[in-house]
């Protein structure tokens, strides 16, 4: 909350609070009949009244001033959250660029290679029998993975050892 806007609630309040006692005055002097106090009563009744307006002026001075303020961080906020967006995206822009650019290997099945996992797939969904069980099928199918080294040799991984790809 605003200086100001703290300001003129507590002044406020505590005008609101003092003009109590002339008032107090003003009833028993009406009471009394006393004119003379009267109007001495209301007089000062009447300046914290004109205090009062005061400071509610003054609070939405500050109110106003408050919301500007709140208005400005929002925007900033936003170009900050806009900027950081935009941060983001060109770091991923640059990272699909370089898995583009990047050497990559690229796997070439030849057309027996081919054939024969046509021949399996097609025996599996067809349920034909030839001698061989849906499950020997399906563990041919599965044939196990193979890592092979720039030379082209196949290498021997390790017992136990994972692997993990980040893309």
């Amino acid at each position: 909350m605003h200086v100001k806007t703290m300001e003129g609630l507590a002044g406020a309040s505590m005008s609101m609070k003092l003009m109590n006692t002339p008032m107090r005055v003003y009833k028993e002097a009406e009471r009394r009949g006393d004119t003379g106090v009267m109007e001495r009563a209301m007089g000062y009744a009447g300046d914290f009244a004109d205090k009062t307006e005061d400071y509610q002026k003054a609070t939405e001075k500050g109110m106003k001033e408050d919301a500007k303020e709140a208005r400005e961080k929002a925007k900033t906020e936003q170009e900050n959250a806009i900027q950081k967006r935009r941060e983001q995206r060109e770091e991923m822009e640059k990272r699909i660029a370089e898995s583009r650019n990047g050497d990559t290997d690229t796997v070439r099945i030849s057309e027996s290679g081919k054939a024969a996992l046509d021949e399996k797939t097609d025996s599996v969904q067809t349920g034909a029998d030839n001698g061989i069980s849906a499950e020997e099928t399906a563990d041919a199918i599965k044939m196990e993975s193979a890592i092979y080294t720039e030379t082209g040799e196949k290498a021997e991984s390790e017992p136990g050892a994972n692997f993990s790809v980040s893309v």
